[in-house]
């Protein structure tokens, strides 16, 4: 009973870790994410947060962007609806950019920051290989994944691209429209 009390204590403290950094970044960016803020804010001094991360920041911002990879993936899969090849791309799309629009911080670790894993390998977590194949299956790719890498390259540009104002807002079912149309089995 008490190994169990005790687990969930430190699942719940290594949770509040990852909040508090994934709030500070989305505040402050990355760079104000530091050991020595989320020990402050968790009430625990740095040793015990390098226990429950032993790789410090890096490691935290990789279980950040994992933790991402699986909301993304959830997100797009509810948007496929198995309705038309089209309209599919189009949910699909709008669900990656409006997860992009709504967790800059998350995003950043997912796609922008070096996080310790591999992509395209057999070492490849779960998470990101289900959100691929995910992208893969909004557009009909059954091929070797150039097609999905290409679609998928076209979205992290335009949420890119639109978070840094570069696109006009107004225009983005026209863009979401354009992408699809480019990408319909």
């Amino acid at each position: 009973m008490e190994t169990k009390a005790r687990q969930q204590r430190t699942e719940e403290r290594r949770r509040r870790i990852l909040e508090i950094a994934r709030e500070r970044a989305d505040a402050d960016g990355w760079s104000a994410v530091t050991t020595r803020h989320l020990a402050d804010a968790i009430g625990y001094t740095q040793p015990v947060l390098y226990g429950h991360f032993p790789g410090g920041k890096a490691e935290i911002m990789l279980a950040v962007a994992l933790e991402g990879f699986a909301d993304l993936t959830q997100l797009c899969r509810a948007a496929l609806g198995g309705i038309d090849g089209q309209r599919d791309i189009e949910a699909v799309a709008t669900a990656y950019l409006d997860f992009g629009r709504a967790h800059p911080a998350v995003y950043e670790a997912m796609f922008q920051l070096s996080i310790d894993t591999q992509f395209a390998s057999a070492e490849t977590p779960p998470d990101l290989r289900t959100g691929f194949e995910t992208l893969a299956a909004a557009i009909g790719d059954d091929g070797d994944g150039t097609v999905t890498e290409v679609f998928w390259g076209a979205l992290h540009g335009i949420s890119l691209l639109e978070r840094a104002g570069r696109m006009r807002p107004e225009h983005r079912r026209e863009r979401v429209a354009e992408l699809s149309a480019r990408f319909a089995p």
